[in-house]
């Protein structure tokens, strides 16, 4: 099973509030692609594929309105949610239109969109991308926090780099079965080829380093295929 993160498209044009909350959502393991106009946040969209849409609508080169209703018309499906201090009726009604799912009125209250993007991504069937949002795991006599990067046993606690906490999670939520190498490197290192292959068995090797104090917990190699991190039941 392949531990892909939901991709989502931010089009925000006040790029200070943008960067801010593509951040926020990038802590809760999103993918997040900002765009500072319609033009940009269009072609963005066509040359790539993603989960949900966070369109503004007071934007240069091309509105919102106008955005969202060139994504409705090339996807039918794809959940778009608009962010914008146009909190009058009629723009909410005109949003809505344009096949809009959500309107939310700025400022923005970050954990309440959090809320709303899970449950529209429930509602649409991508269960398996929320339940990549589990961040706490027990692992033998191991715990591991994602959010917080701590690997702890017996009172010890191990902080892992990102790429380490990225690297330790996927195998989490895919615990006892094959996670294949090229899944591993398009959604951590981004590229596959020789040399983040190597990267890759290099931060393998550390997280195995990491859990070498309880024999429940092993990542095997199965050659040419992938990785599996076994956790033995008690």
């Amino acid at each position: 099973m392949e531990g892909k993160k939901v991709r989502i498209l931010l089009v925000e044009d006040d790029l200070s509030f943008g960067r801010i909350l593509k951040d926020y959502l990038s802590l809760n393991l999103f993918d997040v692609v900002h765009m500072k106009d319609g033009v940009d946040g269009w072609n963005t969209f066509r040359n790539h594929h993603f989960d949900l849409c966070v369109l503004d609508i007071m934007m240069p080169k091309r509105d919102g309105y106008e955005l969202a209703a060139q994504i409705r018309r090339e996807n039918k499906t794809i959940p778009i949610f608009f962010l914008t201090s146009k909190g009058r009726k009629d723009d909410m009604l005109a949003g809505y239109e344009t096949g809009a799912d959500d309107y939310i009125i700025k400022p923005v209250d970050a954990d309440i969109l959090l809320h709303k993007i899970k449950a529209i991504l429930k509602r649409t069937g991508d269960n398996s991308a929320v339940q990549n949002h589990q961040i706490e795991f027990v692992l033998g006599n191991y715990n591991f926090n994602f959010s917080s990067r701590c690997l702890a046993i017996n009172g010890e606690k191990q902080v892992l780099s990102p790429k380490e906490a990225e690297l330790l999670h996927m195998f989490c939520i895919n615990m006892n079965q094959l996670v294949k190498r090229e899944d591993i490197l398009r959604s951590i290192w981004k590229e596959v080829n020789y040399f983040t292959g190597r990267s890759m068995d290099v931060y393998v090797a550390k997280l195995r380093k990491y859990l070498q104090q309880d024999g429940q917990v092993t990542i095997t190699n199965l050659h040419k295929s992938g990785y599996v991190m076994e956790v033995k039941q008690n």
